[in-house]
């Protein structure tokens, strides 16, 4: 039995005698971790949605897409998922965004402030190159019949970046003559990601009374929301639509074949028309940096940040 015990009391004295080599005993914490990534992900570029959606509606509109520009360009290209609006904005900022496709109140954002470049848009399935926001309540909200009525309500928008979700809403309440200050109260979908299904939900479940989002976001929660419970208000003024920028770190000639690629997409092609039907795009149409200007000016015009 000594026989046995001598080896393991040796082991613990030389471990004794190892911390007491004046080491300073440190704590780690295993919470904070920072995500390694391999060569093939550091010479990827990275293709991020602006997060109006959860990454899973994001991830399954857009991976087809990205499947079909890595092998068109025959560049190495993956998605990568921000969970904010204003992460999407610092990651452009930071150069880890390549190809961004967000609304175009954030690409003003990150044009004015981190050089994006757009150079595409979408033609929404409706046919137009443009888009708008709906307000929108319960059907069987009978203190609420017309715009005026949102007076003194408890009003639901997607974030303060959103362009359907807040800035066009504002605005059309602006132009009836209702201010910020008129409502009882103005939140914002909390969440990473899924905020514009968030708002639909907030308003089905009464939690507010109204709520601002995209225009075809009905659509998407047709299997989580009874619609008949819910009832379009009003519609909002139509602007430009979403769009692909190229982030600073992006050579020009990469984000030109990129364009192309985006640009031959053919609906009547049926490889690609599934792809497009996946995206929810009717096609893609060139774009410049001014397409986007009515979107300076009507943020010149409008207040965005919410009162505290």
């Amino acid at each position: 039995m000594v026989r046995f015990l001598l080896p393991v009391l040796l082991c613990g004295a030389l471990l004794l005698s190892a911390c007491d080599q004046d080491e300073t005993i440190r704590n780690v914490d295993l919470s904070k971790r920072k995500q390694i990534q391999t060569q093939r992900e550091l010479d990827s570029l990275t293709y991020a949605c602006l997060p109006q959606y959860s990454h899973r509606v994001s991830y399954a509109r857009h991976h087809r897409l990205v499947a079909y520009l890595s092998e068109k360009t025959e560049l190495p290209i993956r998605q990568i998922f921000p969970d904010t609006f204003e992460e999407h904005v610092q990651m452009v900022g930071e150069g880890k965004i390549d190809i961004s496709f967000s609304n175009p109140l954030v690409y003003t954002r990150i044009a004015d402030q981190y050089q994006a470049r757009a150079f595409a848009r979408i033609v929404e399935k409706n046919g137009s190159p443009t888009f708008r926001g709906q307000i929108i309540c319960r059907a069987d909200n009978k203190a609420i019949e017309t715009i005026q009525d949102c007076k003194n309500k408890d009003w639901m928008a997607v974030a303060p970046t959103s362009a359907a979700g807040y800035l066009f809403a504002l605005d059309h309440f602006l132009a009836h003559g209702i201010s910020r200050e008129d409502f009882r109260s103005i939140r914002f979908a909390h969440g990473p990601g899924g905020k514009q299904e968030n708002v639909v939900q907030a308003v089905y479940l009464g939690e507010v009374d109204i709520g601002s989002i995209r225009e075809g976001t009905l659509e998407l929660v047709r299997d989580r929301v009874d619609l008949d419970a819910i009832r379009v208000l009003d519609n909002t003024q139509r602007f430009p639509s979403w769009l692909y920028a190229a982030g600073k770190r992006l050579d020009p000639d990469v984000a030109e074949k990129i364009k192309q690629a985006l640009l031959e997409l053919d609906a009547d092609d049926p490889a690609h028309r599934e792809i497009l039907e996946r995206a929810h795009f009717q096609g893609i149409i060139p774009a410049s940096d001014p397409d986007f200007d009515p979107i300076r000016e009507l943020t010149r015009k409008v207040e965005v940040m919410p009162r505290d």
